[in-house]
């Protein structure tokens, strides 16, 4: 089979051919075809199947340089392994992350119908009791979409609302005040990828762990967005949070609606977007219960005693 394609842009050859032609030989090399550059076109010739993947591979490497305006070797190797060898798409039962020494997997029923709801949405909102797994899960399906390349960028946010301490208070500058509420979302990712790794995705912007108020007057695309601690966002916080979700893009909101730190007498934004907007198609709704806590052993009882307590205080508050 032999077809030709022509080039998006003639003056940037160069840099797709790569230096002495080296990214079309890898091209060549490992589809088994041949690649002859006729003026603005490239002609390529082999079985049917290998001279398809070539072409795609190509067409792949052309938005490649043109979105990011430069075209490496590695680059070109990603491209070919995808094509290739196809990575089979996130398991709602095992999700694959960038550390090699474990696979992250549900650990009750409900646990798993959220994995589910965050696959099969664009937006989802999950909420529950402390050590359900609410961000852990949402952070590990984020880190397998990002290392199969579903995704180009994951954004972590949390509003910098204080449980009792007041930011002024706090020694340092403003990355030093809000590191603190961010610490949870680094620890998540720390357990899915080397440090070093993670480090380096986040000085080349592919993560970033963020407070909320930076998430202002952007448009995301082809991220996976997780809004955290959402339970504390104000109704214009959520709506702004909402309103960022680009083309190809997911959205998980999760938050714990018993552990509110707002102001008394403002209406959390979590709970008004969940009643705003459960019933649209695309949207997902997950409660997780404290039978769904996976933290050591006594959370649970303390979730239950807390729960208990407030129930009881609240009965005698309406008699």
């Amino acid at each position: 089979m032999e077809i030709t394609i022509q080039l998006d842009s003639a003056d940037r050859q160069l840099e797709l051919f790569g230096p002495a032609d080296s990214n079309l030989r890898l091209v060549r090399d490992a589809l088994e075809v041949r690649i002859t550059a006729r003026q603005d076109n490239l002609l390529i010739a082999g079985k049917a199947a290998d001279v398809n993947k070539a072409a795609e591979v190509l067409d792949k490497m052309q938005k490649h340089l043109l979105r990011r305006g430069t075209l490496t070797t590695d680059d070109v190797s990603n491209l070919l392994a995808e094509i290739v060898a196809p990575a089979e798409p996130v398991s709602a039962e095992a999700i694959s992350v960038y550390s090699h020494k474990k696979v992250i997997e549900p650990s009750t029923k409900r646990q798993l119908r959220y994995i589910q709801a965050m696959l099969t949405n664009d937006l989802t909102f999950c909420i529950g009791p402390a050590g359900t797994g609410k961000t852990y899960l949402a952070v590990a399906v984020a880190v397998s979409m990002l290392k199969r390349k579903q995704v180009r960028r994951i954004i972590l946010a949390r509003p910098a609302v204080e449980a009792g301490e007041k930011l002024g208070f706090l020694p340092g500058d403003i990355q030093a005040k809000v590191n603190p509420y961010l610490r949870p979302l680094f620890d998540a990712l720390e357990d899915m990828m080397d440090f070093s790794q993670m480090r380096k995705f986040m000085d080349m912007d592919i993560i970033e762990i963020i407070p909320l108020a930076f998430m202002r007057g952007r448009t995301l695309n082809e991220s996976l967005i997780i809004c955290d601690e959402a339970q504390n966002t104000s109704p214009l916080q959520m709506l702004m949070v909402l309103t960022r979700l680009g083309r190809g893009s997911k959205m998980i909101i999760t938050g714990d609606i018993t552990q509110i730190d707002l102001p008394l007498g403002q209406r959390s934004g979590m709970i008004e977007a969940i009643e705003r907007l459960r019933r649209i198609k695309g949207i997902g709704v997950v409660e997780l219960t404290q039978s769904d806590i996976v933290r050591h052993r006594l959370v649970q009882s303390i979730v239950r005693a807390y729960r208990n307590d407030r129930s009881v205080k609240t009965r005698r508050q309406s008699d």
